[in-house]
């Protein structure tokens, strides 16, 4: 008996199998999707509604509002005006950090994108010496990133200005 219980299981398997087997040869896998591309380009015009530079020496306009204050006793009064900064500047300083920036894998994978205002701080040599985020992106994983790359910046010497604010876009390319 139990030889034809073994014959029984070996015919019931050939079946199956000859039933079962064209089929799983036929279907199609699905062709594998094209990995994410993601690139950051500078953007074409200025995210500011106004002509005012994003690159802003804001000490040298705290010296000018404090310059419009009637002298004191003393007699002493500024007469220093607030400079704008130069587009060469604000070009070269997003060149630079595009060097240093990266769009984190995981924000990639997550399709996620947003602009990031960094306020530099400069020293005299022009040394980095603070940055803050002025406006978040909306995303701790873009924020961070931003922030990461402009202390990679290091020195910006052909900086004249003390603080910038700096616009750093991630946008990813369909």
């Amino acid at each position: 008996m139990p030889s034809r219980l073994i014959l029984a299981l070996a015919l019931s398997l050939a079946l199956h199998a000859s039933l079962l087997l064209p089929e799983a040869l036929q279907r199609n896998t699905p062709p594998a999707q094209p990995p994410l591309q993601a690139t950051l380009r500078l953007p074409l015009k200025p995210a500011v509604a106004n002509d005012e530079a994003l690159l802003k020496n804001t000490l040298e306009s705290a010296k000018a509002a404090v310059a419009a204050r009637p002298p004191r006793t003393s007699g002493v009064a500024h007469s220093s005006q607030p400079t704008a900064v130069p587009k060469r500047e604000v070009a070269a300083a997003q060149r630079k950090l595009s060097e240093h920036l990266y769009y984190p894998p995981e924000a990639v994978a997550r399709g996620i994108e947003g602009e990031v205002r960094l306020i530099l701080t400069v020293s005299a040599d022009g040394q980095i010496t603070d940055i803050n985020i002025a406006s978040s992106s909306g995303h701790a994983i873009l924020d961070k990133a931003a922030v990461k790359a402009a202390w990679a910046m290091g020195k910006i010497n052909w900086a004249h200005s003390r603080e910038f604010i700096l616009l750093v876009p991630f946008r990813l390319v369909d």
